[in-house]
């Protein structure tokens, strides 16, 4: 079989209706799996059941399957009228494709670029059709831009059959495909955006929402509502109005407009949002609200930045200490660790593999290991652990894992001497599961250095416990240990190599903050094939619960049902039994006896039975890939964090799970409770975990880290702002300057065009969408950061409008800039003018020359003015004079920058005024 012909390569499910059937046009080709076709007959039967429970509710009527579902005779009929292949494992035949490997044409950015390679591949083999695929209209249109560079501009066309059909020459179309082939008959060859690139860009959308930065989300304007507080560095705390559009300059803008006392209001343009943040730090009815022009803002920026510089220097002593400690670099046998790394059964996501690396450098670095390894449930924080205890046993240090629960060391232990059993590293527990013969052979052991790793509870911090030479502490879930365990660990950690794995989510401003003090990594991307749990809050009802269960139970899984309640636990259980006779029901709480409740969750955990009514015993870690199903009886007792946790429980597979919040009538519930039930069900996707925990964080989070009086601080100026100052003053103490708490001198560049640069509201309608765009181009770094934005836009919504692309292209003269010293760059249709400021990166002959150059272009005007007179009629003319001034102000060295200014800046103001 050969890929002519083939335009999709689709999974799909009998649970689509046949709207695919139609949306696919002839030629497309259906894979259907072995087994496809009966698994469609059993899932029929199990929704024609469902149906029949919940078809007499007149209050909630429900459609018939038959409107939803395509029934098996159905999917039938239509798989026979199309082209489909049927998967055989019992086959053994394999057929030639006819296909080859495309050439590999990846750049090296030293010698050529992939589309200067393929230029050359193009002109050595002028008979060769080329299609490129690119993962989205995004990239599309990215590889486009970088292909016109060469001199290269494929036709953009809808898909294979188009390309096929007309004899395209060269083409680029949108096909996510992982790799490319070459066909001797048609001669064709299709180039994958990997292969050209050497990495895929991050096209799928379930991805890329969790790829977020961390950072950003605390300052993220996406939660506003009208009237929330919202912090400007100038004017200190106002309330937010919404998003307006005004006529500024000739031009219209979008304006964030902000309402202080008195009711004066402030209109922030889109542009300058970086000056922006959402307020966090106490709740929104008790933030504080300025004047504007009052000095009541000044004096509270002031008051904290005399703090910030205080706790900066505490900081900055333990920083001292710590780098000040002999530590010990790890030789460990980096062959076996390759191998060891190649017995994980899946692939590492991005974040994780980063953060295997910062950990394996750390280890092999002479300066002690203080790092925190941050990521949310189900994220493979373990496997971090796992290859860092590996690396340390085979450098010949013992390696300690402190757990909170005996439930979760029975875990750890489990999976660490699965994953270690065909290596020669010796791995015990040291739990209340254990009896006490068992602990003190073990306890000997240790002492005498014949066990590599022990996992533990609180118990490894007992004085008995003895160790011939601990390299590795690894703590997981530090927060759930008290004060005391902790100033232990503190005395350990002076020792050690230390790595902390936690689920609480640790804004990345704050590590910054730290500047060292603790390294983080943050494990943000899910696993691939990890979908979202589906989260559903509603009350009690019978029929919702049998459903619940019987969907779980009918495709193999099992069920979590949450009773916080040991005194009522077991009546509980005996109701469930009655409603879901089928049921296999076993009850799990802490006030068990230990082998008991040890056997209990085994047994769970090898699917002896299906459904465990339990208290939060099983909060901590318990990973039982096959529950797939939690419901949590009056969740509106338990706290954010806390259901986000237990909702991790589940949805540690590839499968889709879900969560049942059941709650008692609304007018029982408290204000706080409906809000926190409301969080949790509108955030779903994967990774919430950073946003849902955002404002605890905060308050409790900062207050825990750095003491009661900074958190009357932040109260005052707000998290995000508070950290920006502890940071710049971690910064200068370090370098031994005195802390600067002028934020002016390090805001951007101001550019004012005098063109429509905004998100028009017919491209985008929704205005939290808008302003969380806007903040994220106003916040980007670097232009690797805009373009990936540019992209995320066109994938998302469609081809970027003028306007839009106006807004970036002024993001991006602002990124370079703002480093250069200037502090504003105006420019019309008659030119206009560049302000600097005080102590701009330019060197003052590159100036003199290019005003000697164009005495009528360009003339002074004081110490910090630059004007500038030429005709710039459109867009076009603007861009590209603020690019080549820009060009020609960043020159170093007098040779260079004559030459510079004759050849750029000459000729592309030719049309200036006589």
């Amino acid at each position: 079989m050969t890929p002519a012909g083939i335009e999709y390569y689709l999974p799909l499910f009998f649970d689509q209706t046949e709207t695919l059937f139609d949306y696919l046009h002839e030629g497309a080709l259906f894979v259907v799996g072995e087994g496809a076709l009966e698994s469609s007959e059993h899932f029929w039967v199990q929704v024609g059941e469902r149906f029949d429970q919940r078809a007499h509710d007149i209050e909630r009527p429900i459609l018939p399957p038959m409107e939803l579902y395509l029934s098996p005779q159905s999917l039938r009929e239509h798989l026979n009228k199309v082209l489909r292949v049927d998967l055989d494992t019992n086959d053994q035949g394999a057929a030639d494709t006819g296909t080859r490997t495309a050439p590999d044409l990846r750049g090296d950015h030293r010698h050529a670029t992939f589309a200067q390679k393929l230029r050359e591949y193009r002109d050595a083999n002028p008979q060769q059709r080329v299609l490129i695929a690119a993962d989205s209209a995004g990239r599309r249109e990215t590889l486009i831009e970088q292909l016109a560079a060469s001199e290269l501009r494929p036709e953009v066309v809808a898909g294979w059959q188009t390309f096929v059909r007309p004899e395209t020459e060269f083409a680029i179309t949108i096909a996510p495909l992982e790799r490319g082939f070459l066909l001797e008959q048609p001669r064709i060859v299709v180039f994958t955006e990997r292969e050209l690139i050497g990495e895929r860009a991050r096209s799928e959308r379930r991805r890329r929402v969790s790829e977020r930065d961390p950072e950003a989300i605390v300052r993220d304007l996406s939660e506003l509502a009208i009237g929330a507080p919202i912090v400007h560095v100038d004017h200190g705390v106002g309330r937010y109005l919404g998003l307006i559009t005004l006529d500024a300059g000739g031009s219209p803008g979008e304006f964030l407009a902000i309402e202080y006392a008195k009711g004066d209001k402030l209109y922030v343009p889109v542009a300058q949002l970086s000056l922006v943040s959402r307020y966090s730090g106490t709740a929104p009815e008790l933030a504080p609200l300025h004047s504007l022009g009052g000095d009541a803002w000044e004096r509270a920026k002031r008051k904290a930045a005399e703090k910030v510089r205080d706790a900066a220097a505490e900081l900055l002593a333990i920083h001292a200490q710590r780098a000040a400690r002999p530590g010990v670099a790890l030789n460990y046998d980096r062959a076996m660790l390759a191998q060891f790394a190649d017995g994980f059964p899946f692939e590492e996501t991005p974040d994780q593999q980063a953060a295997i690396d910062a950990v394996l450098d750390d280890l092999s670095s002479p300066k002690p290991m203080d790092r925190v390894v941050c990521g949310d449930v189900g994220f493979g924080k373990t496997e971090v652990a796992l290859r860092a205890a590996f690396a340390a046993a085979s450098a010949g240090k013992q390696v300690a894992l402190l757990v909170p629960t005996t439930l979760l060391a029975q875990q750890h232990y489990d999976n660490f001497r699965d994953r270690l059993a065909d290596f020669p590293v010796r791995v015990e527990l040291l739990s209340r599961f254990r009896t006490r013969k068992e602990s003190n052979e073990a306890l000997e052991k240790l002492a005498e250095g014949k066990l590599d790793v022990v996992i533990g509870t609180h118990k490894l911090l007992q004085p008995d416990v003895k160790f011939k030479d601990l390299g590795l502490l690894i703590v997981d879930e530090e927060h759930r240990f008290g004060v005391r365990h902790k100033e232990q660990l503190k005395k350990l950690r002076a020792e050690v190599d230390l790595l902390t794995l936690t689920a609480t989510p640790i804004p990345r401003t704050l590590n910054m903050a730290m500047a060292g003090l603790r390294d983080l990594s943050i494990i943000a991307t899910p696993p691939a094939h990890r979908m979202a749990v589906k989260t559903l809050v509603a009350q009690y009802d019978p029929a919702l619960i049998r459903e619940a269960f019987q969907r779980e139970l009918t495709r193999g899984g099992q069920v979590y049902f949450l009773h916080n309640s040991v005194d009522t636990i077991e009546r509980t259980a005996r109701e469930l039994e009655k409603l879901v006779p089928d049921a296999r029901i076993r009850i799990a709480h802490g006030q068990m006896h230990e082998r008991e409740l040890e056997q209990v969750m085994l047994d769970f955990h090898r699917q002896r039975f299906n459904v465990l009514v339990c208290t939060t015993i099983i909060e901590s870690g318990i990973d039982v890939p096959t529950a797939n199903t939690i419901i949590i009886d009056r969740a509106d007792r338990f706290g954010l964090a806390q259901l986000h946790q237990l909702r991790g429980r589940v949805g540690r597979s590839h499968h889709r799970a879900y969560a049942y919040l059941i709650v008692p009538d609304r007018k029982a519930m408290t204000a706080d409770a409906e809000k926190r039930l409301e969080a949790l069900s509108a955030l779903e996707e994967l990774g919430a975990g950073f946003t849902l925990a955002t404002h605890d964080l905060e308050i409790r989070g900062a207050g825990e880290l750095l003491g009661e009086e900074q958190s009357g601080q932040i109260e005052e100026i707000g998290f995000s702002l508070y950290t920006e100052l502890l940071e710049r003053a971690v910064r200068a103490l370090k370098s031994g300057k005195v802390p600067d708490f002028d934020l002016s001198d390090e805001r951007g560049t101001e550019v004012e065009l005098h063109l429509p640069a905004l998100i028009p509201d017919d491209y985008l309608p929704d205005v939290h969408a808008r302003l969380t765009l806007y903040k994220r181009i106003a916040g980007a770094r670097d232009e690797f950061a805009l373009r990936e934005l540019q992209v995320e836009m066109i994938d998302r919504f469609g081809l970027l409008p003028q306007q839009v692309k106006n807004l970036f292209a002024i993001a991006a003269l602002k990124l370079r800039a703002t480093p250069m010293g200037i502090r504003k760059l105006d420019l019309g249709p008659n030119g206009g003018r560049v302000l600097f400021r005080d102590m701009p990166d330019i060197e003052p002959m590159t100036l003199l020359q290019l005003i000697q150059q164009q005495p009528r272009v360009y003339k002074l005007e004081g110490q910090d003015k630059l004007r500038v007179t030429m005709e710039l009629p459109g867009a076009t003319e603007r861009l590209r004079a603020a690019n080549d001034l820009l060009d020609a102000l960043a020159v170093k060295g007098e040779g260079g920058a004559a030459a510079q200014i004759s050849s750029v800046v000459i000729p592309r103001l030719s049309k200036a005024k006589p």
